[in-house]
Parts: C-alpha cells; sequence; structure tokens
C-alpha cells in the first residue's frame, strides 16, 4: 500500500535503556512501512542530555511549542547511582518535568482498557483519568542540606526591596530543607484544562489537596479551582449534569476505591505522579496507561506513564530474551500521529493511528501478549510473547486490518 503522506513535522524526543530499544522496533515495524514519518529529532537519551547540559531538552520543548505535537519516549532522571553509572557532570533534573514547565498545561492519564485484564479493584468498570498538574512543586524544588544549628527562612524581596519572612523551622542539629513554588497563571490554566476536558468527555471532576495542613499552598489551589468553576463553568456543567468537587486528597483515595470509576481526578503535581502509577497499576499494568500534555494554547506532548524498563534492558544487554510490554509506547505514538491529523486535516492519518490502537487490543485480546500481561489475565490458552515477537503480531493484526 502507498504510505500515508504528513505534511508537518511531529517532535519525536528519543529516550532511555529498554524503552528507547522499542522506540526503535515500533517505528520501524509498525509505523514507518505505513506513515511517510516526518519528525524533527532530539535525542534526549541522558548520554545527550549530559552532552549538552541537557539544552537538548529545553530546544525539544521549544520545538514542540513550533510545530504542536510531540512524542515522548522515557527517559531516565538520574539519582546518585546514575552520576556515577553514566559519569554525568550534574545530576540533571527530569526532562520530564523541564518539558512541562516550558509547555505549562495538565497532563492527562488514563488506563487502557483490554477484555481478560481485569482491574484488581473489582467495582473499576469504567477508566479513571488523572489529571496531573504539569508545574512546579517539588519538580522545581529547590534544596539544601542543612550541616548543622542555624534557622532557615522564606524570604520575600518585594521589587521595591521591602523583606516578608517566614520562619522554615530553628536547627539545633543537622537537616534538610526544601522550598518550592507554583505560579498563580499555571494553576488557573490547570483548573481550566481541566474544566474543558470534562465537558469535553463528558465526565465528572474531582479535586484534591491537603489544604487542612498546606493552608496557604494548597488552599491557593483550591480556592482558584472554586472561582473558575463558579464564575465561568458552573452553568455549562449544570446543563449537562456533570459534577465537580473538591474535597482533601485522603479522602478522594477512599472515594477512589469505592467509586466504579468514569471521572476525572485532578491532582496537584507530585500527587498526580504517584496517583497515576497506582491506577495504572491496579488497573493491571503500568505499560497499560496514555499520557498527554495539553498546554493552554493547544500544544500536545503524548508520551508513556511508566520508567525506561532498566532491569529489562540489563538483560537485553546481555543478549537475554526480554518480554517487555510496548502497548503505552505504540498509544504515545498513535496518540501524536491521531493529534497531527487532526491538526493537519488529514483523515487517513487519524484513521491508522485508531486502527494500529485497535490491532494492540485485538492482538492482546485474541490470546497473544507480553509476559506482564500473561501472568495477570483471565482469557485461557494464552500465547506468552517476546519483546519483538508481541510488536510482530501487532503488526501482522494491523495488516490484517488494513
Amino acid at each position: 500500500m502507498e504510505k500515508i503522506k504528513m505534511t508537518t513535522p511531529l517532535v519525536e524526543m528519543d529516550g532511555d535503556e529498554m524503552t528507547r530499544v522499542i522506540w526503535q522496533m515500533i517505528k520501524d515495524e509498525l509505523i514507518c512501512p505505513f506513515v511517510d514519518l516526518k519528525s524533527e529529532y532530539y535525542d534526549l537519551g541522558l548520554e545527550y542530555r549530559n552532552k549538552t547540559n541537557d539544552q537538548v531538552t529545553v530546544d525539544s520543548a521549544e520545538a514542540t511549542k513550533k510545530y504542536g505535537v510531540a512524542v515522548k519516549c522515557a527517559t531516565i532522571t538520574p539519582n546518585a547511582a546514575r552520576m556515577t553509572e553514566y559519569n554525568l557532570k550534574e545530576m540533571w533534573k527530569s526532562p520530564n518535568g523541564t518539558i512541562r514547565a516550558i509547555l505549562d498545561g495538565t497532563v492527562f492519564r488514563a488506563p487502557i482498557l483490554v477484555k481478560g485484564v481485569e482491574p484488581y479493584v473489582k467495582n473499576w468498570v469504567k477508566p479513571i483519568t488523572i489529571a496531573r498538574h504539569a508545574y512546579g512543586d517539588v519538580y522545581k524544588g529547590a534544596e539544601m542540606k542543612i550541616p548543622g544549628p542555624g534557622k532557615v527562612e522564606l524570604v520575600y524581596t518585594a521589587e521595591d526591596g521591602s523583606e516578608t519572612r517566614e520562619l522554615v523551622h530553628d536547627f539545633k542539629n543537622a537537616g534538610i530543607v526544601q522550598g518550592m513554588h507554583n505560579l498563580t497563571p499555571s494553576i488557573e490554566s490547570f483548573a481550566r484544562s481541566c474544566f474543558n476536558f470534562a465537558i469535553d468527555t463528558k465526565q465528572d471532576l474531582w479535586f484534591a489537596t491537603k489544604d487542612t495542613i498546606s493552608k496557604k499552598y494548597d488552599h491557593t489551589f483550591k480556592d482558584i479551582f472554586q472561582e473558575i468553576y463558579d464564575t465561568e463553568y458552573k452553568t455549562k456543567f449544570e446543563e449537562l449534569g456533570l459534577e465537580y468537587f473538591y474535597t482533601l486528597i485522603d479522602d478522594a483515595v477512599a472515594r477512589v476505591i469505592r467509586s466504579n470509576g468514569g471521572y476525572i481526578w485532578a491532582c496537584k503535581n507530585y500527587d498526580g505522579d504517584v496517583m497515576s502509577d497506582m491506577l495504572a497499576t491496579a488497573y493491571g499494568s503500568l505499560s497499560m496507561m496514555t499520557s498527554v500534555l495539553v498546554s493552554p494554547k493547544g500544544v500536545y506532548e503524548y508520551e508513556a506513564a511508566h520508567g525506561t524498563v532498566q532491569r529489562h534492558y540489563y538483560k537485553h544487554l546481555k543478549g537475554e530474551e526480554t518480554s517487555t510490554n510496548s502497548i503505552a509506547t505504540i498509544f504515545a505514538w498513535t496518540g501524536a500521529l491521531r493529534k497531527r491529523g487532526e491538526l493537519d486535516e488529514l483523515p487517513e492519518l487519524s484513521a491508522f493511528a485508531d486502527k494500529l490502537e485497535k490491532a494492540c487490543i485485538d492482538t492482546v485480546e485474541s490470546g497473544k501478549m507480553t509476559k506482564d500481561l500473561a501472568l495477570i489475565t483471565t482469557l485461557k490458552d494464552v500465547t506468552p510473547l517476546n519483546t519483538e515477537g508481541f510488536i510482530k503480531a501487532v503488526r501482522e493484526t494491523l495488516e490484517a486490518s488494513l
């Protein structure tokens, strides 16, 4: 068949370890044989980030603002062990955090549901979408080790030189301290993104923080959400029969467990990071969750919600067989291709993305899957496949549908 043409490039952000290996397999087997792929490529592998002093990460985000659509592979956020392993110049910050700070907006994450992979929470019959704020908090935090006795303060110096101080702690011995921030315009964008997404998808919206403890920081989030809801969205929500409510994060967790799903759960940055992994696992697999960053200016960055699968990568380097689930990474590609097709009015490109997603689901539901799913599926007579074998099986299913 003739390859589907693209008119505008999408930004391609390559990554690390096993997901980098899978990335190339997906392109070779599932994208490039069918699509005349146009992409502006950025290598966000840790070695190249280190070589460029992380400038490549900034450049990829700026390119995303230019072209409007990006697809990103999982990347390493280095810790002390990675500093030694990769001989890094410094402990570079999370590339996701850097990109999200530049693009702003909200990360929406939802599980990919397939027959035979049942949620651990049996009453979850519909997907729960996590809406994660994509700016600030601990991801833009400043940290310090306190060597001994002394006083730590928050100091705000206004433009006129006047100061406001707040004591953090009067240390009597060694310890640690962290300062974090957020921005009112970013919180407002987060709120509007959540309300708009709820209206678009006809789902109720929950929002939760810990404002009883964080009486200024978290309470500001709560107040901004409520004000924007009351002044801009309440009438529309009521017309559609939708509900918005705020609750404490611990109450939200209890409500989520008892629920049937089918709503959006809006979380601050860190809460969304943790809860999306919890939901993904509870729905069946970390490799079965979509993730898209939507900026207030209509920029989209698609990625897998999981990490780089380090353990499988070390096996791969030894020449040992792996069975790594590639579905979330495939869905990152399909999400980006579908959105590129929508923006460029290329229905055949969007239709291809739909068919590739269906091929993934049909392949699993036919009993062909990677070992992580084979261990938990309720289907009988399944065929566990290795990493490459599953991608080739998806290609066979896709070709049959085309």
